[in-house]
């Protein structure tokens, strides 16, 4: 959530930074603000909406030349989306200018005592305060700016990652971060600064991402120095080289990255699986799992920690885990796991699932689980990202940059190596025939070209939408591997169309939702032939006695539930274990269709961020 752009060098700043908040959009955002320094003063432009809107306004406001830019979307906390709130935001003095990611936890007291010394504010926001704090640390210590950013921040609590920078001081900017991904690509004579590598790449193959509680001085006159907040201490800097291309992050002729990422998700789990699985040899080999292989046999249990859709894709690993591996799991939101003071014993391995591999809620159950001895194994999607660093050991989804907010080939990367996992594991254990691991080897393969057939679903999907994109709730039905997928289903409808609906098992709709059941109340209902086939059947039959309307995605062929159904989704015949692979995808497509047909911003949906890096 939030976006964070820098320049300085020896370009005009104002499109790279323009340019990099459009990059950033898909972390959700409800303002934006830009501030340029053109060697003699600052000009600051900033608004509610869009980056659009701000350039348009911009244009209008400011002469937009300038080696030296910071830019902001933001998503608020601390007071209502409008133009004042936006950032940046300028000191009482008018010399400091910030960006900010994050929360300052700790902003009412550090606000009052600066009122007592004379400082005023105009907006509602906790970053007010923060760059007047700097600014009264600066002025009463006599410090330079980057000593003086250190010493407020030892004073704040709560999450941040900052940009300031002194009119005073013009060849420099001070970053620093606690919690909030920040990144700083190194060129020639240029420095970028973005919460993550998509605005710069580009321009520079070479980036650096400061770890927690790291203050970087990037300075033309001066070599790139990182100290750590709390003691002072220099760090030698880390540059890795990027493996994004500019291609991945482009809509690559389709009309949102929602669309482009369902239909990557072939490639996506192709790339996931390549290398690790050989289903002729009876291989799976994760360099992350076969390190630290006696850490899982010796397991007393499985704790899997995760938000959102992570979290679904966690609850389809506990079937798979305890299926294959006979170990017990244990599926946890991350946002209450560290507060209802968990057991957790040093034999216990924690799978800690986040696309962006920095969640907030996630990162902090990691820490805990650290502190009481558990072994963590992280699952995330993006290189050198705070929980892959965090984790002990991990495996990367290699399903390339998701700029839509809602999830969908993370969803499918995730569940695949957290079967390749739950193989392994069984392998080592001994807890699967040979017959049958070879089988799933050989099934997972496939799965790539299957998902393909899958999307062939897509015109069905549309018509389908067509019929209910006006409706107010939907329930999602499944049993087995593809309840959680009912669940994930729901929230995808949810969060891009806005439409109510809830997932549920099969089963328990008698214990409840089916006193919401009549014609006005369509049903999606998952049901591949597998084992609960005949139970589903008889689910269904339940609903169609009260009227419901029925949208059920089926087995190719499938005869029975077609003929109770108002509309049928096929898709490929698989096992049940792998199923939810293939399951998601009409959902997927059918939520995209939905929201298309309502109007909304699918890949920015109202309210929510990609990237949710403050609890």
């Amino acid at each position: 959530m939030c976006g964070i752009v820098g320049y300085i060098g020896h370009r005009e700043a104002y499109p790279i930074v323009i340019k990099g908040l459009k990059r950033l959009e898909y972390r959700g955002y409800d303002s934006a603000g830009i501030v340029l320094y053109d060697g003699t003063d600052l000009k600051l432009s900033k608004t509610k909406g869009k980056v659009s809107d701000l350039e348009a306004k911009s244009v209008n406001e400011i002469t937009l030349n300038g080696n030296i830019g910071i830019g902001h979307t933001r998503w608020a906390t601390h007071g209502v989306p409008n133009d004042v709130n936006s950032h940046p935001h300028v000191s009482n003095s008018g010399d400091l200018v910030i960006v900010h990611n994050g929360i300052i936890e700790n902003y009412e007291p550090l606000k009052k005592e600066l009122i007592k010394r004379g400082y005023t504010f105009k907006s509602d926001t906790d970053t007010e305060v923060l760059v007047n704090l700097i600014e009264d640390v600066q002025k009463n210590e006599g410090l330079k700016l980057g000593k003086a950013v250190q010493v407020a921040l030892k004073q704040v609590v709560g999450a941040y990652a900052i940009c300031v920078f002194d009119k005073k001081k013009p060849n420099e900017i001070v970053v620093a971060r606690l919690g909030s991904p920040l990144a700083i690509g190194i060129g020639k004579d240029e420095f970028f600064i973005a919460s993550d590598a998509s605005p710069f790449i580009e321009y520079t193959s070479n980036a650096i991402y400061l770890e927690d509680e790291e203050l970087a001085i990037v300075s033309l006159e001066k070599p790139l120095k990182i100290r750590r907040v709390k003691d002072d201490s220099l760090v030698d800097p880390y540059v890795q080289e990027l493996q994004m291309n500019l291609e991945q992050i482009e809509k690559g002729g389709y009309d949102h990255f929602m669309l482009k990422e369902i239909y990557e998700q072939p490639n996506v789990i192709k790339d996931t699986y390549r290398g690790r699985l050989l289903s002729n040899d009876g291989i799976v080999k994760m360099a992350g799992v076969e390190d630290n292989i006696d850490k899982f046999t010796n397991a007393n249990r499985i704790l899997i920690i995760a938000c959102g859709t992570s979290w679904h894709a966690g609850l389809v690993a506990e079937y798979i885990f305890e299926e294959f591996a006979r170990i017990p799991v244990e599926v946890e939101y991350a946002s209450e796991f560290r507060y209802r003071n968990p057991i957790i014993y040093e034999n216990d391995v924690v799978i800690a699932i986040s696309q962006s591999g920095e969640t907030a809620d996630t990162l902090a159950a990691i820490k805990l689980a650290k502190e009481k001895g558990a072994f963590v194994f992280g699952v995330c999607n993006v290189v050198g990202s705070s929980i892959s660093r965090e984790s002990h050991a991990g495996a990367y989804t290699h399903a390339g940059p998701e700029i839509g907010v809602a999830s969908t080939k993370a969803f499918t990367t995730q569940i695949t190596v957290l079967t390749m996992m739950a193989l392994r594991l069984a392998k080592a254990k001994g807890t699967l025939s040979t017959s049958d691991f070879y089988r799933y080897l050989s099934e997972l393969e496939l799965i790539p070209e299957k998902v393909q057939e899958a999307l062939l679903t897509n015109d069905v999907a549309k018509q389908v939408a067509e019929v209910y994109k006006d409706a107010t709730n939907c329930l999602y039905l499944g049993r087995g591997y593809n309840f959680p997928v009912a669940l994930e289903g729901a929230l995808k409808l949810k969060e891009i169309s806005y439409i109510h609906a809830e997932g549920y098992p099969a089963a328990e709709m008698k214990h409840g939702p089916i006193a919401l059941i009549d014609e006005h109340m369509p049903v999606v209902v998952i049901a591949p032939k597998q084992v609960h086939y005949d139970k589903v059947v008889s689910n269904i039959q339940e609903i169609k006695s009260r009227s419901g309307k029925i949208i059920a995605i089926v087995t190719k062929g499938d005869e029975q539930v077609s003929a109770l159904a108002d509309h049928v989704i096929e898709i490929p015949e698989t096992s049940d274990a792998l199923s939810p692979l293939l399951a998601t995808i009409p959902l997927q497509l059918l939520s995209y269709h939905i929201a298309v047909l309502r109007g909304c911003n699918v890949d920015q949906p109202r309210n929510l961020a990609k990237s949710v890096t403050v609890e």
